[in-house]
């Protein structure tokens, strides 16, 4: 198995130092999902994204949502302000201090500029018998009778619209576990008749989540299915390159050469030449640990599309990215020189930069000059380009934990889709309860609140601050000391919310089946037993400065595995192992 995924380069850095790889963790083998919530998983991708790029132009429905996060949560506001002062506000770069600027908008490069997504929805099944029957989005509202009749239905944990990691590692692990299935399902190790021990093994996890192979037959569909995401991540970035090539590069062409979307070159003008070819920049965090997966993103798009990257930091992009105020035009130089503050010419390594694509800036320690410092001044040159950005400010924002809680009111979802009942509701049905503790916390969010404070259900919901990347949500006794700490109860039991709550999120927690799993970290065993499961995926989604959707859909999977007593789940910070779904 170690040397399978070694092999199949299933691998993480050791640490941020150096010291070689490791094998990334992983289950020993897939662990069993229904396949109706798999197939409605994907099914929401194409929701999900429309619902992404129309939540990040409505500025005042963000203001809304953000507007008491962001006076406790610095962070948070410096999003804000950057994307009201780029997209929303009427100064002109004069105003800014550029001068010369003859009127322009501080912002107009960026908001007629693309949007690429490349986003994660986050799933676990849920037991029907647990769920909220309060507000918050926590009612089932499924379109199908059947679905109805399941012991499980899919909730949403959370939406990532920045740094959606994990996809080419997961597409690795996928195919590993695909073949180790169909390799070893029928060996029977004991010499006897019957299932051999790993067919024994799948069909008890089967029973385990009420799939229907659990009974050894057979079922159309069943097994690991296959995980495009190394295909469809790199196609959309493909078609947002296309896309700023026809528009800035080939002003002749009226249509990119591409009559149909897939991101390739359909005919038109003649290919740009290498050495004017742009980039696409992925944003990475310094000394990261991820690299293995980020890399295979970057060689399918040069191998499938003859499309270069370029790696740099926040802090690298603040010396090297230079856009120029008249068109928009965002280029890296080679090296710059402190000695006499000039920038020195841009050569073939640097070049015009089509694609700004983020695995970083997702999270305060990605600034550490503060707010104010080199980190935060480079993502405001970066986002006021005419780069299409991965993501925008907008679509960064409408990932927050806030705006998922928000977009749970009832009517939420509704003024997004005003003339499409039945994507408003599939939407809806994936919601878990969601409780806002601000200033406009109504009746079911106080009434939550109070579950935990004075009916010890602590156990039931769990507190989620704005962040990203694991290991920063309260649970249990932690969760129910964090709200004390923060709220004031009267003798009759009516709670007062503190201030500080107002950048947290109240959900409701979910219970997804347990099954059996062999977990593997640094390449051995950590230990065998009862686990629980999370589904991500992955749509993609290309819109132009107006709106109009060019591109957009389900791009693969990733599915995280833990063991049944771990709070977290992020594998990057150590808390879930890669695995992958075999349907039942």
């Amino acid at each position: 198995m170690i040397n399978n995924a070694r092999s199949a380069n299933v691998e993480i850095k050791g640490n941020a130092n150096g010291g070689g790889y490791i094998c990334a963790p992983i289950s020993l083998l897939p662990q069993s999902y229904p396949k109706y919530a798999f197939d409605g998983a994907v099914m929401l991708s194409g929701p999900f994204g429309l619902l992404v790029d129309r939540v990040s132009r409505d500025g005042d429905f963000l203001r809304g949502a953000l507007c008491e996060a962001r006076g406790v949560d610095e962070y948070t506001n410096k999003l804000l302000l950057l994307y009201e002062g780029i997209y929303l506000d009427e100064r002109t770069y004069d105003d800014a201090g550029g001068g010369g600027g003859v009127g322009r908008a501080w912002g107009e490069h960026a908001r007629s500029a693309d949007r690429l997504g490349i986003l994660r929805s986050d799933y676990m099944l849920h037991e029907r018998s647990m769920e909220s029957g309060g507000g918050g989005g926590g009612v089932t509202v499924d379109l199908d009778d059947e679905l109805r009749r399941r012991r499980y239905s899919l909730k949403q944990v959370e939406l990532n619209t920045i740094a959606s990691s994990f996809a080419g590692l997961a597409s690795k692990v996928a195919n590993m576990h695909s073949f180790l299935t169909r390799r070893m399902e029928g060996n029977n190790e004991g010499g006897g008749g019957g299932m051999g021990e790993v067919a024994n093994f799948l069909n008890e996890n089967d029973r385990a989540v009420g799939g229907k192979g659990g009974d050894g037959g057979t079922m159309d569909g069943r097994g690991v299915p296959a995980n495009p995401a190394m295909t469809r991540l790199p196609m959309a970035m493909a078609v947002a390159y296309n896309r700023y090539v026809a528009r800035y590069l080939r002003p002749s062409s009226d249509d990119g050469g591409d009559d149909d979307g897939d991101g390739g070159d359909d005919g038109g003008d003649a290919p740009i030449s290498s050495t004017s070819r742009p980039i696409v920049l992925f944003v990475v965090q310094p000394g990261e640990t991820n690299t293995v997966d980020q890399r295979m993103l970057e060689f399918a798009l040069w191998e499938n599309h003859g499309i270069p990257v370029v790696r740099i930091s926040l802090a690298e992009a603040y010396d090297r990215a230079v856009l120029d105020e008249s068109t928009g035009r965002l280029a890296l130089i080679e090296s710059y020189d402190n000695d006499d503050d000039d920038f020195i010419s841009t050569t073939a390594s640097g070049g015009e930069v089509a694609i700004v694509y983020y695995r970083a800036g997702y999270a305060p320690t990605d600034y550490p000059s503060g707010m104010h410092g080199i980190e935060w001044l480079a993502r405001e040159r970066l986002e006021r380009s005419r780069a299409t950005k991965c993501p925008n400010l907008g679509y960064h924002l409408a990932g927050t934990k806030k705006v998922q809680q928000e977009l749970a009111r009832p009517g939420a979802v509704e003024r997004f889709f005003p003339d499409d009942a039945t994507t408003a509701r599939l939407l809806r049905s994936a919601f878990a309860g969601l409780y806002g503790l601000g200033a406009d916390a109504d009746v079911d969010d106080l009434r939550a609140v109070g579950e935990v404070l004075l009916r010890g259900m602590e156990g039931r919901y769990v507190l989620k601050p704005q962040r990203e990347g694991g290991g920063y949500n309260f649970y249990g006794a932690d969760m129910a000391r964090k709200l004390g700490e923060n709220c004031d109860v009267s003798s009759d039991g009516s709670v007062a919310l503190g201030p500080a709550l107002s950048e947290f999120i109240l959900m409701e927690r979910l219970f997804p089946p347990q099954q059996r799993a062999i977990l593997l970290r640094n390449g051995r065993v950590e230990g065998t037993g009862m686990t629980i499961s999370e589904l991500g995926c992955f749509g993609t989604i290309v819109a132009s400065g107006d709106g109009d959707v060019v591109h957009n859909e389900y791009a693969g999977f990733l599915l995280r595995t833990k063991f049944s007593g771990v709070d977290e789940g992020g594998v990057a910070s150590g808390f879930a192992t890669l695995s992958s779904p075999y349907l039942c």
